[in-house]
């Protein structure tokens, strides 16, 4: 039989000072068997930076034709496709001809990535790309628990995330548009 996926409660309080954006949300989100918790803390995360009211969480690693997350127009068209991860140039630009705006949220060692991918996807207009930093990502999965109860602060393109006994800095790195 299949391991089912494990669900987090989230509740985020965001505070995005450099949209005008303040929210407090609810939310279930399902962590696959073979997804890190770097992972899905990442997929969080891109929930905070990217939020809009229809933003919602894809099937994820269970269904590659569905992005980390998406936001899609009242008449279903996808208008922003959100990837997390470390994905290659073809899986980009199959993205980019799916959705007005894609973007995408790397972590990991996204140096020696951007020097293998970046070349490639350099002529999509539509595509956005940034970086985490890996240790304070890191940090956040150690004591990760089944309910997750963050307050996320942006501000000059920098997260704050803190719970009660945690506050991690992740400045974020734009490698491709946007800032």
């Amino acid at each position: 039989m299949a391991q089912q996926a494990t669900p987090y409660k989230v509740h985020l309080n965001l505070t995005d000072t450099d949209r005008g954006i303040y929210e407090s949300m609810r939310m279930t989100v399902a962590r696959h068997p073979s997804e890190t918790a770097q992972r899905m803390i990442a997929r969080v995360l891109a929930y905070a930076i990217w939020y809009q009211e229809r933003l919602a969480f894809g099937r994820g690693l269970s269904e590659v034709d569905e992005p980390a997350l998406w936001h899609k127009s009242l008449d279903d068209r996808i208008e922003h496709w959100i990837e997390v991860g470390q994905p290659d140039a073809e899986r980009l630009i199959w993205c980019s001809r799916r959705a007005e705006k894609v973007s995408l949220l790397v972590y990991g060692n996204a140096r020696a990535w951007s020097a293998k991918v970046l070349p490639g996807v350099a002529g999509l207009k539509n595509l956005h790309i940034a970086a985490l930093p890996q240790e304070p990502l890191d940090l956040l999965a150690e004591g990760l628990t089944r309910t997750i109860d963050w307050g996320v602060m942006i501000t000059d393109g920098v997260l704050y995330v803190s719970d009660a006994t945690i506050q991690v800095e992740l400045p974020l790195e734009w490698l491709m548009a946007e800032q």
